[in-house]
């Protein structure tokens, strides 16, 4: 299966990125008044934009900036309001009274400090002149050289690999391969672009350690309402994957018989990750461009096809269930291309476009 890559308007510069800074104040001054981080919350947006904007649609870098700061406060209120224990901060004013809380508190302690150590000197300064003095990014920015926006980001970074470090310290255990630090930090720092690149959702169903880890920086993340992802372990899953992709389906603008026809799909091939594989994932992604549409992505650790040209041809099974199989889904479906390997595992991926009115 090829691709064809399609060229678009020039995505926006730095400057028009810049160039919203007065009316993300606006916005985030409107919803924390003079709140000590609302500069730093100005400064997460602009980030966040800057890392989007090469799928920002022309004429929609205002409205979708302002969207992400509000994202961005929301953000905010939520981590303020939960009381976890890797919420890994420098600093922690509540003082444990029990024999248990002080154990707990030595070891999280204990914890923070390795994790600390594990960083360079300059991300170590730079992170406790801003969590521990107080000082922020255009205070920081003018003693670097550098600007405030930068230092923004190598703050979220440096976040990104404290946290991985630190609960790599609490369980007192070192990575079993070379990809495991990367893929937790891209999962930090909510990098998709680089969670594809490193092929995270495989490495995580392959590393049981990146897996239990991978779990609270996961949740951190942002909500995504444009995607879904199922983990599969048994037949009730194959309805909940069902019924993820025929809710995001719809949300697209799938209607009728196509809804039918990509819920039947996602059917047969989680059923075929559970009779073959025993456990794996599904994900589904809204998508919106070369036009709208949906994608489907089941991966699993299992056997492997040996001979997938067969097993696309009508009537093949190696067991006796009567569904419909690869083939099937691959009628459904508008584009389905399957990667495998043996001993390692299957991936198949299949997208389904709106057809256009």
């Amino acid at each position: 299966m090829s691709s064809v890559r399609v060229d678009g308007p020039e995505e926006p510069t730095d400057e028009d990125v810049e160039a919203l800074v007065p009316v993300l104040r606006r916005v985030v001054g409107a919803r924390v008044g003079n709140h000590p981080s609302a500069e730093d919350l100005v400064q997460e947006t602009i980030v966040r934009v800057l890392a989007a904007r090469h799928r920002i649609e022309p004429g929609m870098l205002e409205p979708y900036a302002i969207t992400t700061a509000r994202n961005v406060v929301a953000s905010m209120w939520r981590q303020g309001a939960r009381a976890d224990r890797n919420a890994h901060r420098l600093f922690d004013p509540s003082v444990p009274h029990a024999a248990d809380e002080l154990l707990v508190a030595q070891e999280q302690s204990d914890a923070m400090s390795t994790a600390l150590g594990r960083l360079t000197e300059r991300e170590r300064q730079l992170l406790l002149a801003h969590e521990v003095s107080g000082e922020d990014t255009r205070s920081l920015a003018r003693g670097t050289g550098s600007t405030a926006g930068a230092v923004a980001a190598q703050l979220k970074r440096t976040r990104a690999r404290l946290r991985v470090e630190y609960l790599l310290a609490l369980d007192d255990v070192e990575p079993p391969t070379d990809r495991c630090r990367p893929v937790l930090v891209a999962l930090s720092s909510s990098d998709r672009r680089r969670q594809e690149e490193l092929d995270a959702a495989r490495h995580l169903l392959e590393c049981e350690l990146c897996e239990r880890l991978g779990a609270p920086l996961r949740q951190r993340g942002p909500e995504r309402p444009d995607e879904a992802h199922v983990p599969i372990s048994g037949d009730p899953d194959i309805v909940t994957a069902r019924q993820a992709a025929r809710e995001l389906a719809a949300r697209a603008g799938f209607t009728g018989v196509d809804l039918t026809l990509l819920a039947t799909a996602v059917s047969e091939i989680t059923r075929n990750v559970v009779r073959f594989a025993g456990s794996g994932e599904v994900r589904v992604q809204l998508l919106t461009s070369p036009r709208p549409g949906i994608r489907v992505v089941a991966r699993d650790t299992g056997p492997g096809i040996p001979d997938v040209e067969r097993a696309m041809q009508d009537g093949y099974s190696t067991d006796e269930g009567l569904g419909l199989g690869l083939p099937g889904a691959r009628r459904l479906m508008d584009e389905l291309v399957v990667e495998t390997e043996i001993g390692r595992g299957t991936t198949v991926t299949m997208t389904k476009w709106i057809e256009k009115g």
